[in-house]
């Protein structure tokens, strides 16, 4: 799978179907094919993928030293439930090498969040929809806009390319990477 390659949205006849969109990051090995890896893995569970640009940027509440990351982003299209979407993305983590140490931050081959299942809002124990920290993220926001910078997050009136605008700072810290 390219990670430069986009497929438009389904049409008319999916209304059961959700947007739903994943940040996907990696900072330990041959990062740009965990990416891609990811990407398959995904692919297999929900079809045609939308992606943005691959970026490289510099850790955000990681411990210091830390490796930069590269940092995408995918949109798909399901019915499938967030708890079951969850399931489904640790798996493909673990498949790919993630271990949890329990240090917060630390360096991963292989890290996706589940950003937005539809206009579903959620808080439980494992899961927050939206991402409860997705406005604050230029290396999430970023990617998003690369894919649809009118995307509205539920609960929020500005578009994410409005909310990345809004974001202190230059973005010297999200740089496009050059396959």
């Amino acid at each position: 799978m390219s990670l430069v390659s986009q497929t438009e949205s389904p049409g008319s006849g999916t209304s059961a179907l959700r947007r739903t969109g994943f940040s996907l990051g990696s900072n330990c090995g041959d990062r740009l094919a965990c990416l891609e890896r990811a990407c398959d893995e995904l692919a297999e569970l929900f079809g045609d993928l939308r992606l943005s640009r691959v970026y490289e940027t510099q850790p955000v509440g990681c411990p210091s030293n830390s490796p930069n990351f590269l940092n995408a982003c995918v949109e798909v299209f399901t019915a499938a439930d967030p708890e079951e979407i969850l399931e489904q993305i640790l798996r493909i983590e673990k498949k790919l090498g993630r271990t949890r140490n329990g240090e917060y931050g630390e360096p991963r081959t292989c890290d996706i969040d589940l950003l937005y299942c539809g206009e579903e809002e959620r808080r439980s124990e494992h899961l927050t929809l939206p991402h409860p920290r997705i406005t604050q993220r230029r290396f999430v926001l970023q990617p998003l806009c690369d894919i649809d910078p009118g995307l509205k997050l539920p609960g929020q009136n500005d578009t994410v390319a409005d909310l990345l605008e809004q974001l202190p700072g230059d973005g010297a810290d999200v740089k496009p990477f050059d396959m």
